[in-house]
């Protein structure tokens, strides 16, 4: 019989982000917005209401468009937040080296989360890091990860030991690489003012998620304490202060506001200011040239490269403004994947 050698205390590292569909096509979007919208962490209402509403209703109606979209966004290479996520698996597994096993999963659709974490049980190794790559904890990304995850390994019959990098606002090498391209962008032309622009969600998320109540939607988020430390929002706006810090920009140079609200079907408050009625604002205050981060991904994708850098930007300039400049994300930028490696490291 073949010997097998021991894992000589091999480190397996997760990497997950959220999802993308196959393809562009329709039938690729619709099933992707099913499990994506489905999913009682991002909807959080009764499976009864959520299953048929979505499923039957919002989904059937929004996979066509947002096929669309995904058309202009997919590239030779395919999906831009699949074939970064790949990339960087492939170059944190350089420099981990041969004591890690990189794998690299999405928490909807493909490579599936399950795949990866039985490629790294099949390697036997002796631990396993879960890195989500959202920067802010949210119970909606991060969270619905760390759940999925637990549900696939407690069906195993040995459960390795498994432990969350469940954010990295505080990680300097995440700010920095952001920074760095910042000013990069910056170094090209003289902006008036720069737009940090965040993922939005409900309200209610951040309420029902506080810590003894402390979260008030306001003046909380001033500072960035142990009462707020899992409070998407308190992170959402520590990440604007440091990356204002980094760039040399006082509190009145920068904005930070939130995309991607769902508000219109659910009739529910997401967290504000919203950026789309933000920037239509800007012209009219003096404010021409716009330079905008999208500090919530860490790789380019639909939410960046089109709502973010073309949308946003038709926007600001139907109101008026002059120039608009999305600044890229991380996506495998040296700075970004030393920094990935490192925090693996530690922990």
């Amino acid at each position: 019989m073949p010997s097998t050698s021991p894992t000589n205390g091999r480190i397996g590292v997760l990497l997950v982000n959220l999802g993308t569909p196959d393809s562009p096509q329709t039938g690729d979007v619709r099933r992707y917005l099913n499990e994506f919208l489905t999913d009682g962490r991002v909807v959080d209402m009764p499976a009864a209401i959520r299953y048929p509403l979505f499923q039957g209703l919002v989904v059937p109606l929004r996979a066509p468009k947002s096929a669309k979209i995904y058309q202009q966004l997919w590239t030779e290479r395919g999906s831009p937040l699949l074939f970064h996520g790949l990339d960087l698996q492939k170059l944190v597994q350089e420099k981990l080296g041969k004591n890690y096993l990189v794998a690299f999963g999405m928490r909807y659709q493909n490579p599936s989360i399950e795949k990866a974490l039985q490629e790294l049980r099949d390697a036997a190794v002796d631990r396993i890091i879960v890195l989500p790559l959202f920067p802010q904890y949210a119970s909606a990304s991060t969270g619905s990860v760390q759940e999925k995850v637990m549900e696939i390994v407690s069906k195993w019959w040995v459960v390795p030991s498994i432990s969350f990098i469940s954010s990295f606002v505080e990680v300097p090498g995440f700010v920095g690489t952001f920074a760095t391209l910042g000013k990069e962008e910056m170094a090209k032309h003289d902006y008036d003012h720069v737009v940090f622009s965040y993922h939005g969600i409900p309200e209610r998320h951040v309420l029902k998620g506080s810590h003894n109540g402390h979260c008030k939607l306001g003046s909380c988020c001033a500072s960035y304490t142990k009462s707020n430390r899992y409070c998407y929002r308190a992170q959402c706006f520590e990440t604007s202060r440091q990356l204002g810090k980094a760039l040399g920009l006082s509190p009145e140079q920068y904005t930070t506001c939130f995309q991607s609200r769902l508000q219109s079907r659910l009739r529910d408050p997401w967290l504000q200011p919203y950026t789309d009625e933000v920037i239509k604002e800007f012209p009219a205050k003096g404010i021409k040239n716009v330079l905008a981060f999208s500090p919530a991904f860490v790789a380019d994708c639909l939410e960046t490269t089109i709502e973010v850098g073309e949308e946003f930007k038709e926007l600001f300039e139907e109101a008026g403004g002059e120039h608009w400049q999305l600044v890229p994300s991380l996506n495998t930028h040296p700075q970004w994947v030393e920094t990935v490696a490192d925090m693996l490291r530690q922990h």
